[in-house]
């Protein structure tokens, strides 16, 4: 009977050493991962306000606006979504639509991706849906 809990014991510690390691270890980088937001990175943040009134096929029309600038080259990472549902406080703004995250890796970059010509088409194109746009742009440190 001891041996049988001594055995039990040994592996229940045994399983929670590994779980313990595994949980205090740091996740290796994986090469691919391109929205890591390393120290320099420029994080060019667009929200966007459409007009009221749109129909179900234009604001589905606007979001190739997003996936047209996917298309752009040198971009780390592009992403888009819609206001979370916060907890309304005077600090919370989101009242916007849309909102566009794409991440680069210089000032160099960033003007490039902004006077490219898939991005000026692309607004061209898809600036008939929005009444109002607003940039931040961050580098990271």
């Amino acid at each position: 009977m001891e041996r049988r809990n001594f055995i039990k014991s040994m592996a229940i510690a045994g399983a929670t050493t590994t779980t313990l390691a595994s949980c205090a270890s740091t996740p290796e980088k994986k090469e691919d991962n391109k929205s890591d937001l390393a120290s320099g990175i420029i994080l060019h943040a667009v929200y966007f306000w459409l007009k009221p009134g749109l129909s179900d096929a234009d604001k589905a029309d606007f979001l190739n606006f997003f996936e047209v600038l996917k298309t752009i080259p040198d971009c780390r990472y592009v992403t888009y979504g819609t206001p979370a549902p916060s907890n309304p406080r005077p600090v919370v703004e989101n009242s916007f639509d849309y909102n566009l995250i794409v991440t680069v890796d210089s000032m160099d970059q960033l003007n490039i991706y902004e006077d490219h010509p898939i991005h000026q088409n692309a607004i061209a194109e898809y600036s008939k849906y929005w009444d109002k746009v607003m940039v931040h742009d961050t580098i990271i440190g």
